[in-house]
């Protein structure tokens, strides 16, 4: 038992958070009873908090007075490195001495492990991905036995139950709490429903004290707009920044959606920034927009987590999330120092897609674990040998064997993979259930997309708030949307179509052949190529969805469209001396009314040179058996030769194998360059 009782704890947390939020700010009660069970019983903890209500306070309260007591420093596990910057920030508020561990500072490590032994540090923040790291890992025991508190932030990330579930995440949360049977623990979100709560709750162990709160948030208003089309959403949004106050966030689904949205935004005169997991430049990015130097940030959810701006106006979303837990977690991020806020939906019709998309893919198929674990063995295999022999994708692969770590039956050392030789079944029950709970969310947001009832009031039954009621202030409650209403102007739809239709999409080309086939060494012969449209593009996606109905000629608006890609293009490339149709399965007349109406105009020749048989292989095929497959089935018809460079059309291009065979072949017979050329380019 400690030594420091429940009214100096309590003179702790008024300290720290007079410090954190000034003077006049007093602990709620909840937040005395965390850091009582945790500094005073050495209790496990679980908070489920609105985001705002003072997590973070509770931490570094627990942990000031744990250090007064001579313990150890506190061990953050923290899923965003923004969450990590901001939290040190937060620490050092609170009078406290913090610093972090993760892969943007590996010349530090060493020093900060140095600093955490001699007792010269207070906080040590660290992410589930630097765990995973072998040489890391083995140095976890020796860390966890000198550590005086345990915080898994996020922690809802550990439940399979959780919107954002991350294997790793669980797996070496179990594992720490393991190595520190007698540290207290505190693990916090802010968006668990009840089954999510109760999970997270029994990884911490059967005493732990969960403490639960209303989820409502009075600061926001929430509104949906009625369904509009792909160009009409994003002028709605170009005119709706114009007369929102302060700054905010633009979510989006996908990297590409920033990207595009951005752009377009940008070209209206508006000052946004492209943000997601791939960007270079997130530390800055989020500063910017943290001092109000931009109006918004297009982001994915890798903007959510963590990220802390107290005055962050606005948070639109062009496409629903998954869940409206997902949601609720990302719209939390306005309004926390505000009192009024805006969070605004703009459904799109590619929603269910892309929630049918991520609803199934962290559910291992049972035919691909066998195939992996028949292939690792004692010796450590590394990523591209596994994917050779199994012939899976990357992403899936990487993603399946996460899984499997959680359930013991792979290991990863530092030279790649192994099997424990524990076995693994396949959950039947727990994915059929998970594959429910999934649906079930979806049919929520749809509902929520659709204005059934109060919106604040939907999102805290879903999250199974404990008080749920009317908020009488969204846009279903009041029959109010933000300006510009329920449609943007016809100007804003017009330049919309204009800047969608004038972008080049970019097809990069394939450089390596993988490794297992044939033909070795760098692809030289193919130029980067172009497609009229990419994913759900806006400027297209009216055509595109009459295209891919039924096999039919490409009409005039199309035809038009790969004529304008190719004037543009035509200033970059050395002439072709033949337009070459690449044979299409699904949509024979469709390829061949393009590529005819391609060499007319250019006065080319249509050559008839390749051939394809046979049924192409399974979607997420890796990609050398993608090109074993191709190589088998794709053939260049006697007689046909070229001196020059070829255009080569096709329907779709998503792996862009089918294009790098194609071309080789072209090459073989003279085409010194192939220039792709596609109507579509899928993600």
């Amino acid at each position: 038992m400690s030594t420091m009782t429940t009214s100096s704890a309590a003179s702790v947390l008024e300290r720290v958070i007079a410090a954190m939020a000034g003077p006049e700010a007093r602990p709620r009660p909840d937040q005395v009873r965390a850091v009582e069970e945790l500094v005073v019983r050495h209790q496990r903890v679980l908070v489920v908090q609105a985001t705002g209500w003072g997590k973070s306070a509770v931490y570094w309260a627990a942990t000031a007075a744990l250090r007064e007591q001579g313990a150890g420093p506190t061990l953050v596990v923290s899923p965003l490195l923004a969450l990590m910057r901001d939290q040190i920030a937060a620490a050092e508020r609170a009078g406290l001495k913090a610093a972090t561990i993760n892969s943007t500072n590996l010349d530090a490590w060493a020093q900060v492990l140095n600093d955490v032994r001699a007792g010269t540090i207070d906080v040590l923040l660290i992410s589930p991905e630097r765990l995973a790291n072998p040489a890391f890992a083995a140095q976890l025991p020796d860390l966890l036995g000198s550590v005086g508190l345990l915080v898994i932030d996020e922690a809802h990330c550990v439940s399979d139950w959780g919107f954002d579930f991350r294997p790793d995440y669980q797996r070496l949360t179990r594992s720490m709490l393991g190595l520190a049977p007698g540290t207290p623990v505190l693990a916090t979100t802010a968006t668990a429903n009840e089954r999510v709560t109760a999970d997270v709750a029994h990884q911490l162990g059967e005493d732990t004290v969960t403490l639960r709160g209303s989820l409502a948030r009075s600061s926001l208003t929430l509104s949906v707009v009625p369904p509009m089309s792909v160009l009409e959403r994003y002028a709605w949004v170009a005119e709706a920044l114009r007369t929102l106050p302060g700054s905010g966030i633009v979510y989006v689904l996908t990297v590409a959606e920033t990207l595009r949205v951005s752009a377009f935004l940008t070209e209206q005169g508006l000052d946004v920034a492209p943000y997601s997991g791939q960007s270079q430049d997130r530390e800055q990015l989020e500063d910017r927009l943290r001092d109000n130097q931009v109006k918004a940030l297009v982001a994915t959810s890798a903007l959510g987590m963590g990220y802390d701006k107290p005055d962050l106006a606005f948070c639109i979303h062009l496409g629903s999330p998954s869940s409206p837990v997902a949601y609720y977690q990302q719209v939390g991020r306005a309004g926390r120092a505000l009192d009024d806020a805006v969070a605004v939906l703009v459904p799109a019709e590619s929603d269910e897609r892309i929630w049918e998309y991520f609803a199934t893919a962290g559910i291992p198929d049972e035919q691909q674990v066998e195939r992996v674990l028949d292939v690792l063995g004692a010796e450590a295999q590394s990523l591209p040998t596994i994917e050779s022999a199994t012939g899976m994708r990357r992403g899936r692969l990487e993603g399946l064997l996460k899984v499997l770590a959680v359930d013991d039956a792979v290991e990863r050392r530092a030279g790649g993979w192994i099997s424990t030789g524990k076995g693994w079944y396949y959950d039947q029950a727990k994915w059929s259930a998970l594959r429910q709970v999934r649906a079930a969310e979806a049919d929520l947001m749809r509902k929520y997309a659709h204005g059934e009832g109060c919106l604040m009031q939907f999102l805290q039954l879903a999250l199974d708030d404990p008080d749920p009621r009317r908020c009488g202030r969204c846009s279903v409650c009041t029959g109010r949307l933000p300006a510009p209403g329920a449609r943007p102007s016809e100007d804003a739809v017009a330049a919309a179509r204009t800047f969608f239709r004038g972008q080049d999409v970019v097809v990069e080309p394939r450089k390596l052949w993988p490794s297992g086939v044939e033909r070795k060494g760098k692809i030289t012969f193919l130029e980067p190529g172009r497609a009229l449209a990419f994913a759900d593009d806006p400027a297209w996606s009216s055509e595109l969805a009459q295209l891919w109905r039924s096999d039919a000629e490409a009409p005039p608006a199309v035809l038009a469209g790969c004529v304008e890609v190719l004037r543009r293009w035509s200033k970059t490339w050395e002439r072709p001396v033949a337009v070459v149709a690449m044979p299409s399965r699904r949509f024979p007349r469709l390829v061949t009314s393009v590529a005819e109406h391609l060499a007319r105009i250019g006065r080319l020749p249509l050559v008839d040179a390749l051939e394809v048989g046979g049924p192409p292989p399974a979607v997420d095929a890796s990609s050398a058996a993608r090109a074993k497959d191709l190589m088998v089935r794709t053939r260049v018809r006697e007689g046909v030769s070229f001196d020059g460079p070829v255009l080569l059309v096709d329907d779709t291009i998503r792996s862009r194998w089918s294009l790098t065979v194609a071309g080789a072949l072209l090459n073989d017979i003279g085409a010194t360059r192939v220039l792709p050329l596609a109507l579509h380019q899928l993600p």
